[in-house]
């Protein structure tokens, strides 16, 4: 690109903004210009305004920008929204609504069905219903999500395999601590232990996952005719989430059968090479041990899904085990390719 375009960040000085910023560090196509918080942070310089979380210090590019009123009025036309899920809607819509293209992490219009919830390697035809979500709405601008960092690792994990029919899937989750954001759970919790419960994650997972592996249907999407089962657990890991899952099909594919279409996976963000994308969106693991958060969450910049022990289910057909970054591949990652996906499009012309 000769002209890199401008971006904002609402909820920029929270631990998923400050992931946005550091994702967005050096990036070909996005320039980033502009952040938003809170009345209580607005005015203030951005490195007064926060307390730097992440590895590194907070970049020189966004110390002195100064942080704005999450209000339209003098933002770029590109917004990556890190808004709390208690705040999100009314303030996603109103910049959506005055001509903003919203890309969000947020959960909130994550399953309204005009609003795309995207994962660019498996559902990028999902982006046609926003002309219908900007007709019904009378919105200038538009809204597109990414899923929840869970369902993005089982969607990646179960994408290739699609094409065999997929009718099941159980899928047991070991979430790392930074998926609760900061100061997230408490140390005597989680310190040896496992938490068998994260509020709503359950019901994100089995939803999301049938509408991003669903069929467009012209104003909606058809859900993927398959039953999904999660139970999610939180576990004393800083970054990644594993996820052990089982799955049946319709069409009764061999194992080998399964690993070609892992190993030869390949999209449309690989096929026009967007910034974001990694060269193999999932990588299968041969070692019995593999993959593992601390060896493997890193690579390939976090973007990409890292499968191992595929292996018969004597329950359904066949069983594996999926890790992604969940604060990478599963928030910050996952909204820029989404956006370097639309500018691909057009949508950002």
């Amino acid at each position: 690109m000769q002209t890199r375009i401008e971006v904002g960040i609402l909820g920029a000085t929270g631990m998923v903004g400050q992931h946005f910023i550091k994702f967005l560090q050096g990036h070909p196509w996005f320039d980033l210009k502009w952040v938003g918080a809170s009345d209580r942070s607005a005015g203030k310089k951005y490195k007064d305004a926060m307390t730097w979380h992440l590895a590194g210090g907070t970049p020189d590019t966004v110390a002195n920008l100064t942080v704005e009123e999450c209000k339209p009025g003098n933002a770029p036309r590109l917004l990556f929204s890190a808004m709390d899920a208690g705040v999100a809607t009314d303030i996603e819509r109103a910049f959506a609504q005055a001509g903003h293209v919203v890309v969000s992490n947020s959960r909130n219009h994550r399953m309204e069905q005009d609003v795309p919830l995207i994962v660019p390697e498996i559902n990028p035809d999902h982006l046609r219903l926003v002309p219908g979500q900007q007709r019904a709405r009378g919105w200038k601008g538009q809204i597109v999500t990414n899923p929840n960092c869970s369902t993005i690792g089982l969607v990646m994990g179960l994408g290739p395999m699609k094409q065999f029919g997929i009718t099941k899937v159980l899928v047991t989750t070991m979430q790392a601590i930074s998926g609760a954001g900061y100061p997230g759970v408490a140390s005597m919790d989680i310190m040896g232990n496992v938490v068998p419960f994260i509020g709503s994650e359950e019901e994100k997972m089995e939803m999301e996952t049938q509408k991003i592996m669903g069929e467009f249907a012209g104003d909606r999407i058809t859900p993927l005719p398959a039953k999904v089962s999660a139970h999610c657990n939180r576990v004393a890991v800083v970054d990644g989430h594993t996820e052990a899952v089982s799955v049946e099909f319709s069409a009764k594919p061999s194992q080998a059968d399964l690993l070609h279409a892992l190993e030869s996976f390949s999209a449309v963000p690989q096929q026009r090479n967007l910034p974001s994308a990694p060269a193999r969106p999932v990588i299968y693991m041969e070692e019995a041990n593999r993959p593992q958060p601390r060896k493997d969450a890193e690579r390939e910049r976090g973007m990409a899904a890292f499968v191992g022990r595929l292996r018969p289910c004597p329950v359904l057909d066949y069983k594996f085990v999926v890790l992604s970054h969940n604060t990478i591949r599963g928030a910050a990652g996952a909204a820029c390719l989404n956006a370097e996906l639309m500018h691909s499009e057009g949508m950002l012309d």
